[in-house]
């Protein structure tokens, strides 16, 4: 599996990502910082993931059509240059319209990112290998989303955000020089009309694909979105707040703190994408429902911790607990989910149905966002309950899911016996 050019996406994903995750965790933590505002901060986040969903169906496009590597190379390049931008204008302009403008450029570079390189696992490895190489790679997330807020929330709390901003850049620079260096295989495919229209039927051929040929890849995208609405929405939106607002910490250990929180979070995906390269053989796609539904649970302890009257201390250890489990399992869930997904769709397909798929899992999101903006700035100390209802409405989502599993696992065998039918 570890051949040249697969170890090379590999790194330029360590630095780029880690560039990405250093940036992504301080930008919304210094608008949070300036003005205060729950309310402020989820509509900002909100707005921010648009670009993001809009964007992800055409990086699906070009990764079709487009070398792959020089999508890579492009859009690292961009958000350096987006870096320098940001410094330049620090300070000049307000600082809600500066952050909104730049998560909203940022978030849609890493929409258009992400599928070019989604895409380029099954291009690099075998059938045999996707799960695991979508391990590898959802590790290299894990690990930069490990350290990078670590190190983030550390360096902000001393030096500020321009120093987060320097060392983004250089990250960006050296991941895009890196990727020149990648061979990905491509086949140029003959242009028929303008981009636009071939950019519209090939959109059509993937919503039709995922609704008439394999409607169980729309339906596990619609489930994704309603998680993504109240269950991603809630942490995404809830865990800056309750650390460094709710708790009883001054604001540089709350900052340092919420950092750790997100090491802490990276570390239960990391473990998570160990787990799933290591078993990979023993995961079976019919039970893939049952790591949602024990996910839910994990939210009843941080629930619990806002309402019994423990230490600041003692709420913030359990959280962590709670998040690290919550990462763990949800991690399981969307590599197994992914894995399956990139195995059934065909080849010439895996791009765009693959990004229409993450665009409507993506879609309800900054939904989720704007609403719990609002609820956390509204309930504030009373936010407890939210937590409990949540896991009720994830546990019966998980349940309602089941039958899509199970299709899934009849897909997945038939695709296995067509395989070996072509190797025999």
């Amino acid at each position: 599996m570890f051949q040249r050019n697969f170890v090379m996406v590999v790194i330029g994903q360590i630095i780029s990502l880690f560039g990405n995750a250093v940036l992504r965790f301080a930008l919304p933590l210094f608008l949070l910082s300036e003005t205060g505002s729950a309310a402020l901060f989820g509509i900002v986040s909100a707005c921010a993931f648009i670009p993001m969903i809009v964007l992800e169906p055409v990086g699906g496009i070009f990764a079709d059509r487009v070398n792959k590597r020089n999508i890579m190379v492009v859009l690292d390049f961009s958000t350096a240059i987006l870096v320098v931008l940001i410094l330049f204008l620090l300070g000049k302009m307000d600082v809600v319209a500066l952050i909104f403008m730049a998560l909203f450029i940022l978030y849609g570079i890493q929409g258009a990112y992400q599928p070019a390189v989604q895409a380029s696992i099954p291009a690099l490895l075998s059938n045999e290998h996707i799960m695991q190489g979508n391990a590898v790679i959802n590790l290299v997330s894990s690990f930069s989303g490990l350290i990078g807020p670590v190190i983030g929330g550390t360096l902000f709390s001393f030096f500020g955000i321009a120093t987060i901003l320097y060392i983004s850049l250089v990250c960006f620079l050296l991941s895009a020089a890196m990727e020149m260096f990648i061979q990905i295989p491509f086949e140029k495919k003959e242009r028929q009309g303008n981009f636009f229209a071939i950019g519209l039927a090939d959109l059509r051929e993937s919503f039709i694909y995922m609704k008439h040929e394999q409607p169980v890849i729309m339906q596990f995208s619609l489930a994704v979105a309603a998680i993504n609405m109240i269950l991603s929405a809630l942490m995404i939106i809830g865990l800056p707040v309750i650390v460094t607002q709710l708790l009883a910490f001054d604001s540089e250990t709350a900052n340092r703190l919420y950092g750790y929180a997100e090491g802490v979070m990276a570390v239960g995906s990391l473990c998570g994408g160990m787990g799933a390269g290591m078993f990979a053989g023993r995961m079976k796609p019919e039970k893939g429902y049952l790591l949602l539904f024990y996910d839910a649970f994990t939210l009843i302890p941080i629930g619990c911790a806002r309402i019994l009257p423990v230490p600041a201390t003692v709420s913030y250890v359990v959280i962590m607990i709670s998040c690290f489990f919550m990462m763990f399992l949800a991690t399981l869930f969307s590599i197994q989910i992914m894995s399956y997904l990139q195995m059934i769709v065909p080849e010439h397909l895996i791009g765009k149905v693959i990004s229409c798929a993450m665009c409507i899992g993506m879609c309800a999101t900054p939904i989720g966002q704007a609403i719990y903006g609002v609820l956390f700035e509204v309930l504030k100390e009373k936010v407890s309950g939210l937590f409990f209802i949540v896991t009720v409405i994830v546990v019966l989502l998980a349940l309602a899911m089941k039958k899509h599993f199970a299709r899934l696992a009849e897909l997945f065998a038939e695709r296995k016996n067509v395989i070996t039918e072509k190797m025999c």
